[in-house]
């Protein structure tokens, strides 16, 4: 009888900094830092659309259940949202097409059922996928998901879950290796040790993790935040939202702003050291650096300061922080653009 099998779980001690040698390190940075160009200057309108609380949540969670490494989380989110984006944008083409052409419209509300309720089958045919690019553990099998689905009401077969999979893979024309901001966060605490970091690397990866399933739990209200003090109003323009999305999709700032805020929470007296390698590193604008890592500790922590009752105002926080830095130019500022 074919039993699911659950996997090992990961623990923090299984990561190990210090390992590699550094020419690889300065290879796999630059290799990072071109697909992260790439992707800021490719973003749009439709990006980010499906890493909605929910959904990241449920994905979270059966990652979880089925004791798969963080990695696999951010992966299964990030390959589910370029696949829904994938269709959102096939149907809107399909659209563009038939009105052009005068055709028989075909019934779109049947279409957004179709998607709707394969929905989850779809999201867990992500995270079975994203084990299995994980092959230092043990993959999920069919069964195991079967049984997930059948728990759930949804009554699969084999060869459906099979032609799931097939279906996200041609999609998305079989790159689903995708970067997620977990790979540079590990990355970027990898270089700050070989730079002489105060903070050690392991001691920041923990709350690095913690921060960055905040992020994308609550991606809305902490890149609000970020755009409102980016453009410094308060209500930012429908475009302004737009513009912002290249932000969004920028994994090395959000790398640069957890670490930065995980830097704050374990030791804020060598806050300032850990910015400036972070900006000798990356190029990231200090100022930005505070800007994120600032949005970051107040969806997290709160804006209250050590040994206070009473909350300081955002504004005041965010300069003192900024002060902190002693930021000695203004390039690349976080700027809609």
């Amino acid at each position: 009888m074919d039993l699911p099998v659950r996997p090992r779980l990961a623990s923090l001690s299984d990561f190990q900094f210090g390992a590699v040698a550094t020419e690889t390190i300065e290879d796999a940075l630059l290799h990072l830092a071109q697909q992260n160009e790439q992707a800021v200057q490719e973003a749009a309108g439709r990006m980010g659309s499906f890493r909605e609380t929910r959904i990241v949540e449920f994905v979270f969670l059966l990652s979880e259940q089925w004791c798969l490494e963080k990695s696999v989380s951010y992966q299964a989110v990030e390959i589910l949202e370029r696949f829904m984006v994938k269709q959102a944008e096939n149907i809107c083409r399909q659209a563009t097409i038939q009105l052009r052409e005068k055709t028989e419209p075909q019934n779109w509300r049947a279409l957004k059922e179709q998607l709707f309720n394969k929905f989850i089958l779809r999201l867990v045919s992500c995270v079975q996928l994203a084990s299995k690019l994980s092959f230092h553990y043990k993959i999920i099998s069919n069964v195991t998901v079967l049984n997930f689905l059948q728990a759930l009401g949804y009554l699969h077969t084999k060869e459906e879950l099979l032609e799931s999979e097939l279906d996200v893979l041609k999609s998305l024309n079989f790159q689903i290796n995708l970067p997620t901001p977990l790979a540079y966060v590990e990355m970027l605490l990898e270089v700050l040790g070989y730079n002489g970091c105060l903070v050690p690397a392991t001691q920041l990866y923990a709350t690095c993790l913690t921060l960055l399933d905040l992020v994308y739990l609550l991606r809305e209200p902490v890149y609000e935040s970020l755009l409102r003090a980016s453009v410094e109003n308060s209500t930012p323009s429908q475009l302004q939202g737009e513009k912002f999305i290249s932000v969004k999709e920028d994994f090395m700032l959000l790398a640069v702003g957890i670490i930065a805020a995980s830097a704050f929470i374990q030791n804020h007296e060598c806050w300032s050291q850990v910015v400036g390698h972070l900006q000798s590193i990356t190029g990231i604008a200090l100022e930005s650096i505070a800007e994120l890592s600032y949005a970051i500790l107040t969806h997290s922590v709160g804006a209250s300061t050590p040994g206070r009752q009473q909350p300081v105002p955002p504004h005041l926080v965010a300069r003192a922080l900024r002060a902190a830095t002693s930021p000695t130019h203004e390039a690349g500022r976080i700027r809609p653009k």
